[in-house]
């Protein structure tokens, strides 16, 4: 078998060691955050299990070194009547003092790739991400390797970033490439008014991870993989595309009181075979609208559905499963969020083995707690 390069894998554990050697230290900043629920039933690509349990409940550890370079490192466990499962979501240094707006990031980090992956699961408006996300990211998408990103000195935000990963995490499996997957995203934005700002985006990733000789649509995980602790995608293809818009509006653009935010994503995977044609491939979307009426109190409706190619051998049965989810959060501090989530499921009969679930209708309490310093949560 050929040997696989260590470079990326060793990044999480070399930028540390890196920006170790930096004179200049600044206190860190330490973060905690709790994410308990209590679910009714399991339900398709759930990724939370059945009753009590803790979802991605994170300690992080934020660095300065002088004014070169951030670090940062992420440890996050994830609880069940199952298992519990513990992992490190991000090991990265970031540099603060490139040219021309120039920002390079090495080691474990999020991908930029679509509106919500860059973000942090407890800065979502509802309990669990989108159906696109759980099918075709594995909830959200980190990796090792390296990121490069530019904000270009225009009137209109626009970033620009691109990204060469070793590919493991999103194949939860040794493809045995020193760059198994490759990302390109940029994000436009401004503000409509005074009131009224928005955002765009399209982003592309490259699996390679895929063999051609015997990869499939389907990612095949165990028995417990429904139930929180998988990250790698379940269905998989060469090719990626995202799109994402959002609109927002703010009286005056203080949401402190007030704010209505619309946002939207689709998403295409192509190439799941090596039989595939043009007219075999998944894709997904969702809409979804939140509201803050009350300074502690929002609202939101989501609604989403991917389509996806079951291969056998080299032809294909299609399979579809909608969802729309229902919320009602209270946020007696900034640090703290009590939601509760009414989630229906529908799927297509002859799927439901497929879209293995309990039941199509699901009720999820969620409470988040987060202490010590936290970053800013992104547009």
């Amino acid at each position: 078998m050929k040997m696989k390069s260590t470079l990326l894998r060793t990044l999480p554990l070399a930028v540390f060691l890196a920006g170790a050697a930096q004179a200049e230290l600044s206190a860190p900043e330490i973060s905690l955050t709790i994410d308990a629920y209590h679910k009714s039933h399991d339900n398709a690509l759930g990724g939370r299990a059945e009753g009590w349990g803790l979802s991605h409940t994170e300690l992080a550890v934020k660095q300065q070194f002088g004014n070169l370079m951030t670090g940062k490192l992420t440890a996050v466990m994830e609880s069940n009547k199952h298992e519990t499962d513990f992992s490190i979501e991000e090991a990265y240094l970031q540099t603060l003092s490139l040219p021309a707006g120039l920002t390079l990031r090495g080691g474990r980090f999020l991908s930029d790739i679509g509106y919500l992956n860059g973000q942090h699961p407890h800065a979502d408006s509802f309990v669990e991400r989108p159906l696109l996300y759980r099918a075709f990211l594995g909830g959200h998408y980190y990796d090792d390797g390296l990121g490069l990103s530019l904000v270009m000195p225009t009137d209109l935000y626009w970033r620009i970033s691109a990204e060469a990963f070793d590919g493991d995490k999103l194949a939860e499996t040794d493809s045995g490439r020193t760059i198994g997957t490759w990302a390109l995203s940029t994000t436009l934005g401004g503000d409509l008014s005074d009131s009224q700002s928005w955002q765009a985006g399209v982003s592309y990733l490259r699996n390679r991870t895929l063999a051609e000789e015997e990869h499939d649509h389907h990612h095949h995980h165990d028995e417990h993989d429904h139930e929180g602790h998988s990250h790698g995608a379940e269905y998989t293809g060469k090719h990626l595309y995202l799109a994402d818009l959002v609109w927002k509006w703010a009286p005056q653009g203080n949401n402190r009181n007030q704010q209505l935010t619309l946002s939207a994503e689709y998403a295409r995977v192509t190439d799941p075979n090596e039989h595939a044609g043009n007219n075999e491939y998944h894709e997904g979307w969702y809409g979804s609208a939140v509201y803050r009426f009350a300074p502690q109190w929002s609202a939101g409706l989501r609604h989403g559905r991917v389509d996806v190619q079951m291969g056998h051998g080299d032809h294909f049965h299609e399979g579809s499963l909608e969802e729309t989810a229902v919320m009602l959060a209270w946020n007696p501090t900034h640090t703290q969020t009590l939601r509760l989530q009414y989630t229906n499921q529908n799927v297509r009969k002859d799927w439901r083995d497929t879209f293995a679930a309990e039941s199509d209708d699901v009720l999820t309490l969620q409470y988040i707690i987060s202490f010590g310093a936290h970053d800013a949560h992104s547009f």
